[in-house]
């Protein structure tokens, strides 16, 4: 019986995605069909970020999140202005051909990478700081203890 279980666990794909890969596609060719003006622009503002998030393959894809969330920030005035427009495909790319919409999306999604990227090491940088003053004030702390105390100084570290 467990041979069993352990064949059929092992002829399972890792992943384990099923049917969502379906249901995915589903839910694009959906918005293509239904929302175009909404989807061409989308797709050209957060072209940086959706390819963040294919390329990625880290865990929880931290910085695709982060590219994405700062890009869908950024998009969410043009795509408003789009929609008060009457949702053509024509406006949809005149907003996309806008110099100032388009550079300030893409600036936006790289300042959101490059603080996905940079702060895990300013986090370090200040933790490893703020231990090593904790490590010098008590060292000083000891020094004044043997000196008062006449202790003899410690060998170690």
């Amino acid at each position: 019986m467990k041979a069993r279980a352990a064949r059929q666990s092992a002829a399972r794909p890792a992943h384990g995605l099923g049917s969502a890969v379906w249901l995915q596609g589903l839910a694009c060719g959906a918005v293509v069909a239904l929302a175009t003006p909404t989807a061409v622009l989308s797709g050209l503002l957060l072209a940086p970020g959706i390819g963040a998030l294919l390329l990625e393959r880290r865990a929880g894809r931290p910085a695709a999140r982060v590219t994405l969330l700062c890009g869908v920030a950024a998009a969410a005035a043009p795509l408003t202005a789009l929609w008060q427009a009457g949702l053509g495909v024509g406006g949809a790319m005149a907003a996309a051909s806008e110099p100032a919409v388009l550079a300030g999306c893409w600036a936006a999604q790289a300042a959101g990478w490059l603080l996905a990227q940079l702060a895990p090491v300013l986090l370090r940088l200040a933790f490893d700081l703020h231990a090593a003053a904790i490590a010098a004030r008590l060292r000083t702390e000891r020094a004044r203890y043997e000196t008062e105390w006449g202790i003899p100084p410690a060998t170690g570290p």
